[in-house]
């Protein structure tokens, strides 16, 4: 027992050294309409169905409007799918949107 070695450990549990302020209490999306937009980079076409279901299934009545519908968010066309989108976003009567999904 003589050569064993002690070290001095902090426990992660203990005190926060940093003051905490609550969350802005969440938006409801029950009955809203989702735009989702996309940048064709990314895995879109398998993280936005995942999404889509997770939502459903805290929210009813969600509608959600492809990616598709918008035009890519990077590369050719970005500027007129940009351009278009305050008067696209108004037309559709979207609630709010997802953009996603850079690397």
């Amino acid at each position: 027992m003589a050569n064993r070695e002690v070290y001095e450990a902090f426990w992660p549990g203990g005190p926060s050294a940093v003051d905490t302020l609550p969350s802005a209490p969440r938006t409801d999306l029950t009955g809203k309409r989702i735009g989702f937009l996309w940048d064709y980079v990314f895995r879109g076409e398998e993280i936005f169905p995942i999404l889509k279901k997770t939502i459903s299934e805290r929210y009813k009545n969600v509608e959600f409007i492809s990616y598709e519908k918008f035009g890519s968010t990077f590369g050719g066309d970005e500027h007129a799918a940009l351009n278009a989108l305050p008067k696209l976003l108004k037309q559709l009567k979207i609630d709010a949107v997802i953009s996603g999904i850079g690397c």
